[in-house]
C-alpha cells in the first residue's frame, strides 16, 4: 500500500492564493524563453537530440536525488504520464514549429485551455466555469494578436503536430490531478512533486532516445554556447518549470491552470522585441492585454486571514 494525498487534491479549492499562481506561473515565464534560447544557442535542425537533452539528463539527475523508484501501479502510471507529457509531446511540438508559421503555431497552442477544460469535465469531474471558458477565448485572441501574421504555407503534418501536442498535453495535465503524486518518506505530508517530474523526465527521455539516434544519427558537435543553451532549457525551462506546473495543478482547477500557460507567448515576444528587434506596436501591445486579461480573469484568488494556518489535506490508503 503507498500512501498518498487523498482525493482532495484532485478537486481542487475554488479559491486559490496569489502565491500558488505565481509559483505555477514560473513554468510559462522560463518557457517563453525556450524558442529565443533554441533559436540563438543550441545546434540547428536536431529538435529530437534537443528534446531528448532538454529532458533526460535533469530527469537522471532528480531521480538520484530523490531515490525513489515507482510501486505498484505508479509503474505504468509513470510511463503515461511521461509519454503524454514528455515523450509525445516534445516531438510534435517541434514538429508544428518545423512545418508552421511560428505564430500560427502558437496560436493553436493556445486552444490547450480550451481542451485542457473539456477533457478534465468527463476524466475528474471539474465542470468549467463560464468565466474561465470566456477568460480562455480572450487569451486565445490575445495570442493571435500577439503573434499571428500571414499564415503563409500551412501543411498537414504541421497541424497533426500543432494539434497533438495540445491533444497530449491537455490529457496529461489532467491525469496528473486525476493521480496524486505519491509521498514518499522525504515527503511525508505533502505530495512528492519532484520525485513525479523526475520519473516522468526520463520515461520521455528514454523514449525520445533512440528515435533521435535513428531519425536524426549521431549527436552534433557542443560548443559552449550549446552547452549553456542546454543548461537553461534543462534546468530553468524543465526541471524547475515542470515542477512548479505541476504543483500548481495539484493544488488549482486544471481550467485556471492551463489558462496561466498563456503567459508563455507573451513572454516570447517580449524577449523577441528585447533581444532580436522584433516589432512591438499597438496591434501586439492589444493582444498583450487580452493575454493577461484573461489569465486574470480565469483566476479566483482569495488572501489567508493573518493567524490561519493552512489546513493540511488528509491522507489515505491507496493502492494506486
Amino acid at each position: 500500500m503507498e500512501t498518498i494525498i487523498s482525493s482532495v487534491e484532485t478537486k481542487s479549492p475554488t479559491r486559490v492564493s496569489l502565491g500558488t499562481v505565481l509559483l505555477t506561473a514560473v513554468a510559462p515565464l522560463a518557457w517563453g524563453s525556450t524558442y529565443i534560447v533554441t533559436e540563438n544557442f543550441l545546434p540547428p535542425d536536431r529538435p529530437l537530440f534537443a528534446a531528448t537533452v532538454r529532458a533526460l539528463p535533469v530527469g537522471l539527475v532528480l531521480l538520484a536525488f530523490r531515490r525513489q523508484l515507482p510501486r505498484g501501479a505508479w509503474w505504468w502510471k509513470a510511463v503515461v504520464l511521461g509519454l503524454c507529457n514528455i515523450g509525445l509531446f516534445f516531438p510534435l511540438i517541434f514538429l508544428a514549429a518545423y512545418h508552421l508559421p511560428g505564430g500560427l503555431a502558437a496560436t493553436l497552442q493556445a486552444t490547450s485551455p480550451l481542451a485542457v477544460m473539456a477533457i478534465a469535465w468527463p476524466v475528474i469531474g471539474e465542470r468549467p466555469a463560464a468565466i474561465r471558458l470566456g477568460a480562455a477565448v480572450v487569451g486565445l485572441v490575445g495570442v493571435a494578436l500577439l503573434v499571428l501574421r500571414s499564415p503563409g504555407h500551412v501543411d498537414t503534418l504541421g497541424l497533426v503536430g500543432a494539434f497533438g501536442s495540445v491533444l497530449v498535453s491537455a490529457v496529461g495535465f489532467v491525469l496528473i490531478k486525476r493521480w496524486p503524486a505519491p509521498t514518499t518518506a522525504l515527503s511525508v505530508r505533502e505530495p512528492d512533486m519532484l520525485t513525479l517530474v523526475s520519473w516522468q523526465l526520463v520515461v520521455g527521455g528514454l523514449a525520445l532516445l533512440p528515435v533521435g539516434l535513428i531519425v536524426e544519427g549521431a549527436p552534433p558537435a557542443m560548443d559552449g554556447r550549446a552547452v549553456l543553451g542546454f543548461t537553461w532549457i534543462a534546468v530553468a525551462g524543465t526541471g524547475l518549470a515542470y515542477f512548479c506546473w505541476f504543483r500548481g495543478l495539484s493544488r488549482m482547477p486544471a481550467g485556471a491552470v492551463s489558462l496561466i500557460g498563456l503567459v508563455n507567448p507573451a513572454v516570447g515576444t517580449l524577449l523577441g522585441v528585447a533581444f532580436a528587434g522584433e516589432v512591438f506596436g499597438w496591434t501586439q501591445a492589444i493582444g498583450m492585454a487580452l493575454v493577461l486579461g484573461g489569465v486574470l480573469a480565469g483566476q479566483r484568488l482569495t488572501r489567508r486571514p493573518k493567524g490561519v494556518e493552512a489546513p493540511v489535506p488528509a491522507l489515505a490508503g491507496n493502492s494506486g
